[in-house]
């Protein structure tokens, strides 16, 4: 009987020890599991972020406000003053050199200062006639469409407005290549009002 108890005794400590031994194994593996899968989520995560902060720097956009400089040729095309139209390569042809730099303030608005001095050609000369200061407001849209609205001073005594309706057509890394067309509206200095249509090309630095 007591040795029958005796061994019921040592079964049940075996029983609790191998019990107290498997307890801890049980709960460090299943610590281990959790830390493993917490780590595997963690490094998703992080991984997510890093392709977040990528795509975040691809599209980062331009910083405001930004300054260009541009260089470019202008024809005048045709002008009416006074009920008649003249155009620019007949007995004369002049030939003006728009250079200017805008002020970008965002993908929608900025500011444009441009000077262009005039040569004017004819079958005896040629010479500087004109300088022309005029600044204005630009109007960006999307696809590199400007609508420019300039104000007009002329050192030879003539003022005005000019509305320029602008396109880039090519863009490299360096430059951007444009093409516009204007209207100059312009008074003053004992002459009738006058309009014309002009064509300017030229590049943008980037």
């Amino acid at each position: 009987m007591k040795k029958s108890l005796s061994l019921k005794i040592q079964n049940l400590i075996n029983l609790s020890s191998t019990k107290a031994i498997l307890l801890p194994v049980i709960i460090t593996t299943s610590l281990i599991t959790n830390a493993s899968v917490a780590q595997t989520v963690t490094t998703t995560t992080t991984t997510t972020k890093d392709s977040t902060t990528i795509k975040v720097v691809t599209t980062e956009k331009a910083k405001y406000p930004r300054t260009v400089g541009y260089l470019s040729f202008i024809l005048p095309l045709e002008t009416l003053q006074g009920g008649k139209t003249t155009g620019n390569f007949g007995s004369a042809t002049s030939i003006g050199f728009p250079v200017g730099v805008n002020v970008l303030y965002s993908d929608h608005f900025g500011f444009s200062y441009e000077f262009t001095p005039t040569i004017k050609s004819t079958n005896s000369t040629s010479k500087t006639s004109n300088l022309l200061f005029d600044p204005g407001t630009m109007f960006r849209f999307n696809g590199g469409f400007t609508i420019i609205t300039r104000l007009a001073f002329e050192t030879e005594g003539r003022y005005g407005f000019t509305p320029v309706f602008n396109q880039i057509y090519a863009r490299t890394k360096d430059v951007n290549y444009f093409v516009a067309l204007s209207l100059p509206n312009r008074f003053g200095d004992n002459e009738a009002y006058s309009i014309g249509l002009n064509l300017q090309i030229g590049f943008i630095f980037n």
